[in-house]
């Protein structure tokens, strides 16, 4: 079966149809909404390089930004008929819309990058930690509920520690502070939290 990406296939080189030309993006995307694939096309023509860019000022990473802009163009090509004029211009709706993932996929990014960073760290100590463990194999291929499952079985206080620092994206003093204990316990609380997920995970690694 086909993803909708597939049954899209967007390209930048749609060819402007005169029909189109006097069209505002509203209405376009009203076009869009009903299932008209040529109003689709002629709205990835005219915006497609604007929130490339608008990704591209997010992420700084050409890959990452394609693909947000991918995502965009699909979410719009399914979700067109909600977007209501009277809230505001097509384009400031597609800018925002672009941004908003944009800041997401940073995010996602961005935990990805601080765990496996703090795993490195702490496998320095007594775990060693390398690019074929199976609790970095799992980030990198977002099996978050697999994590998460993991991270039930911890005691509370280091799933709470754990939860705020790369899940919620709070640094260690934001973290101690909302839990309201020194940042030292914080520490750790997720370096041993860190050392239970890695023998818990284990068996994921050999299966």
């Amino acid at each position: 079966m086909k993803t909708n990406a597939q049954k899209l296939q967007l390209s930048t080189k749609a060819t402007t149809q005169p029909v189109f030309e006097t069209l505002e993006e509203s209405r376009l995307l009203e076009q869009v909404g009903l299932g008209d694939r040529a109003s689709f096309d002629e709205l990835h023509r005219r915006m497609g390089t604007l929130l490339f860019s608008t990704a591209m000022g997010v992420l700084n990473n050409r890959e990452a930004a394609q693909d947000v802009v991918q995502d965009v163009f699909i979410q719009i090509w399914e979700r067109a008929s909600s977007y209501d004029s009277t809230r505001g211009k097509a384009s400031t709706w597609l800018i925002t819309l672009t941004r908003n993932k944009s800041i997401d996929r940073l995010r996602a990014m961005q935990r990805r990058a601080r765990l496996n960073s703090d795993f490195e760290e702490h496998g320095k100590t007594d775990v060693r930690f390398d690019d074929r463990d199976s609790l970095v194999d799992a980030i990198q291929a977002e099996r978050t509920a697999t994590i998460r499952q993991a991270i039930s079985k911890l005691n509370a206080d280091q799933q709470a520690a754990i939860q705020l620092a790369f899940f919620d994206d709070m640094p260690y003093p934001a973290v101690a502070e909302r839990l309201e204990v020194p940042l030292g316990t914080v520490k750790a609380r997720i370096r041993r939290g860190m050392k239970k997920l890695a023998n818990l995970l284990e068996p994921e690694k050999r299966s």
